[in-house]
């Protein structure tokens, strides 16, 4: 039996889980894939009957990114950040069900109208690079060659993605699309900057000149779609309502925040392809104001503003043109 101060923390734990699964349907079969048990016993702990291990909660917390010092109360004084490595090219099982939880989560949004997700960007965002398999394909391969084996580098042709792997990119890139309010603030050279990265490696032969022409080809498709974005201010697919904007200044990294009435979470993107990450409020709350005071340096060129839009837009098709 728990004592009084021991049923404390443990609710919380238990409305933490709920937050993630509101429906104790999905919860039940959330925990059987992680905890890998039977139905009824995932449904005895929830209902109480059975209490999660020591070895059962920690997993959970961390495969579900649960802050337990928050549950319990615990301040050191200093923020926490995580990261979450991830093979995207061969992903485990592990890995695929953590993934299948970041698709399930961003599907769940859809339901939360006041959710709001803001990117400010030097390079693009996976949300937009996930619905174009040559793009998608070519920051996999950048990946690999900066971070991944220490053996010889593997050129743009045989970086091969897993049929698994990309099921789970166009669940994401339809996931994505239902967030109610996006936000992208781009850095004025993102295209640039992109093009540049092409034609290095295009000029040391690891990118034949017929994968260069269908990256080229993608990023055409991308730029006729962010311009139907901005022009009506949402995707197209849902109607969800999507800003762009335009920074003046230039943009360091990439950084976001998600915020519902359930949660909220800001990341640094590291490293191309992972992202540090808390749920630690404050810094969120924090996060929320650097971002949006960016806003006073960007110029939104969604829905408002034709001209700059018009002139964004063939600027960077002309960069595009180029390569």
């Amino acid at each position: 039996m728990f004592d009084m101060k021991n049923e404390i923390w443990y609710d919380r734990f238990m409305e933490a889980l709920f937050a993630k699964y509101p429906k104790k349907s999905q919860l039940a079969e959330a925990l059987m894939d992680l905890l890998h048990i039977e139905r009824e016993a995932a449904y005895r702990r929830l209902r109480k009957d059975v209490v999660f291990t020591i070895h059962e909660v920690v997993k959970i917390s961390i495969a579900w990114s649960i802050s337990l010092d928050s549950i319990l109360h615990i301040s050191s004084g200093k923020i926490p950040f995580l990261m979450q490595p991830v093979n995207y090219l061969e992903p485990s099982d592990e890995e695929v069900n953590f993934l299948m939880h970041i698709i399930q989560s961003i599907n769940s949004f859809k339901h939360l109208p006041d959710t709001e997700f803001m990117d400010i960007c030097n390079k693009l965002p996976r949300q937009l690079v996930a619905g174009y398999d040559y793009l998608n394909q070519f920051y996999l391969f950048k990946w690999m060659y900066q971070y991944g084996s220490e053996k010889k580098a593997v050129p743009f042709s045989q970086v091969i993605i897993s049929e698994k792997k990309r099921l789970l990119t166009a669940d994401y890139y339809r996931a994505i699309k239902n967030v109610p309010n996006t936000n992208f603030i781009f850095d004025h050279n993102i295209f640039e900057h992109l093009i540049c990265e092409i034609r290095y490696f295009h000029s040391i032969q690891m990118i034949a000149d017929k994968e260069k022409d269908l990256i080229k080809k993608d990023l055409h498709a991308l730029l006729d779609y962010l311009m139907e974005v901005a022009a009506d201010g949402c995707y197209p697919e849902t109607k969800c309502k999507v800003n762009l904007y335009v920074s003046q200044f230039n943009v360091n990294t990439n950084y976001s925040y998600t915020l519902t009435n359930q949660i909220s979470i800001c990341y640094v993107h590291v490293f191309d392809k992972y992202e540090i990450y808390t749920f630690d409020k404050e810094m969120v709350e924090k996060f929320k104001t650097w971002m949006q005071l960016k806003k006073r340096t960007s110029i939104q060129i969604s829905e408002v503003d034709i001209k700059s839009r018009i002139e964004f837009f063939a600027q960077q098709r002309q960069v595009i043109d180029e390569l």
